[in-house]
């Protein structure tokens, strides 16, 4: 099993930024020194909250970068309905050459109407067939850049190159790959650097919906998933197993291109991993479910009862029985073993910084995990290899 952290940053203290930054290079220097697969850095705007702060992933993944030798580099995700296209190739293709590629490309489509809207109206979360589109279209332009020496595009959002520029440079020779000979008119662009990792850096896409997890599928891209439940989380999987399955013409296994989010936090008794971290789980997931609702907790078939508001049954008892990894390190075991049995999982993401929790105690736990959970599923997943080799 591969293990992965997903540093989502938070600041609901209100700490300088840079002891921000600081304590993301401190999880993931020690994740780089420890062996963790990969480290994860989310995208979000406006939170002058403090819930979500990180407004470049791919800025924050250069700087770790550079920290770093062996951890491969996620982002969970870049919003690239938010970006210019070009851009975000170029950006995700230097990344890719400064890591020497390390780079695990997470592609978003957004959640919060406050982005969208501010830094794309064609984004819009209200338009969710429009914003779709969008999507797609960039994924497209992304492929093309970084397969193609010289690419074009026309679309319904983007159009590359320019029309009807011409392009004339005494140290730049006329070419038919990229320029009509007589007119001298720019038919084709170049991005500088193509990615070190070819065809391009293995691409997720944030999934929640069917359409989605099918759409991600059937474009040959793996998936990250976060808060259903174990049933729930199976008819995700096999969604994806099936669509995957059909698109490549072969029997793609249950759990395969899937990683899966949970949030966990290891302690010496249950007690204390819910009075260091529980409130704060908790928090942060009044935030998210301000707009998700509860529906995504809830097994199939599951009635909740009527409440007044839609968070009032949200408490650390709800959560912790349907997806939380909170507690000591047999318990934390058994919750991986149940998500290994029922869903073939290959690739889990973690973490612990959520918001308000102690720096030293998010770093308690990771050791934690670290010396006492990861061994149990390194050995295995080692010992798997050698039988099958």
């Amino acid at each position: 099993m591969k293990i992965g952290y997903f540093c989502n940053s938070t600041n609901w203290e209100g700490k300088k930024y840079t002891q921000v930054l600081n304590e993301i290079r401190d999880i993931a220097t020690y994740c780089d020194k420890n062996k963790w697969d990969s480290i994860w850095f989310s995208e979000h705007h406006f939170s002058h909250e403090g819930m979500e702060v990180c407004p470049n992933p791919l800025m924050l993944s250069s700087d770790i970068a550079a920290r770093t030798k062996n951890i491969r580099i996620g982002q969970a995700a870049t919003i690239i309905t938010f970006w210019n296209p070009i851009r975000v190739a170029e950006d995700i293709a230097l990344l890719d050459n400064l890591s020497e590629g390390r780079v695990e490309a997470g592609l978003g489509r957004g959640i919060y109407g406050r982005e969208a809207l501010n830094m794309n109206p064609d984004a819009d979360m209200k338009d969710q067939n429009k914003n779709f589109r969008l999507f797609e279209e960039t994924i497209s332009i992304l492929k093309k850049a970084w397969t193609q020496k010289f690419f074009n595009h026309h679309g319904e959002f983007y159009t590359y190159p320019a029309p009807n520029f011409q392009w004339q440079h005494d140290m730049s020779p006329p070419n038919k790959d990229f320029m009509n000979i007589k007119t001298n008119i720019l038919e084709k662009i170049s991005i500088v650097p193509r990615p070190l990792q070819k065809p391009h850096p293995p691409l997720w896409q944030v999934v929640d919906s069917p359409r989605s997890i099918e759409w991600a599928a059937k474009n040959e891209m793996n998936t990250i998933m976060w808060i259903p439940t174990v049933e729930s989380l199976k008819k995700r999987f096999e969604i994806y197993k099936n669509a995957r399955s059909e698109k490549e013409k072969r029997n793609v296994k249950m759990g395969e291109g899937i990683c899966l989010v949970r949030d966990m936090f290891v302690a010496d008794s249950m007690e204390e991993a819910r009075e260091k971290a529980g409130e704060q789980m908790v928090n942060y997931m009044r935030w998210v479910c301000h707009w998700r609702g509860l529906g995504t907790h809830m097994n199939p078939g599951e009635d909740l009862p009527k409440t007044k508001n839609k968070l009032d049954l949200l408490s650390y008892d709800f959560l912790h029985k349907r997806n939380m990894l909170f507690g000591t390190v047999d318990y934390v075991i058994s919750k991986i073993e149940e998500l290994k049995k029922e869903l073939n999982l290959q690739y889990l993401q973690v973490w612990s910084n959520f918001p308000g929790v102690k720096h030293e105690d998010c770093m308690k736990s990771i050791k934690m995990f670290t010396e006492k959970i990861m061994p149990h599923f390194k050995s295995k997943s080692n010992k798997t290899i050698q039988r099958a080799s």
